[in-house]
């Protein structure tokens, strides 16, 4: 089953760089990334293959930072990226 999950602002470059880190350190290859802007909107988007699984990342203003693909890879890198973030604030 697909899943999308907000995991924050999509301005707070901190998520950002820690997400791409958690999918680098689980292998993830970033196979395209596209970036367009229409009138006040700004959405970017990259999309990864982590063992076999399309994952897409969407930064769009007023929506936020978003990831989409199999429910329990979401699942698994959202877990990772909270503990990361809560290891960086302690």
């Amino acid at each position: 089953m697909t899943k999308t999950m907000i995991l924050g602002q999509e301005h707070d470059q901190n998520l950002r760089d820690t997400l791409m880190e958690v999918l680098r350190q689980l292998g993830a290859s970033i196979t395209s990334r596209n970036r367009a802007i229409a009138g006040s909107q700004e959405i970017e988007t990259v999309v990864l293959q982590l063992a076999g699984k399309e994952i897409t990342i969407e930064a769009e203003t007023y929506v936020g930072l978003s990831i989409t693909g199999d429910e329990k890879v979401i699942n698994e890198i959202s877990e990772r990226v909270r503990q990361a973030i809560r290891s960086i604030q302690s």
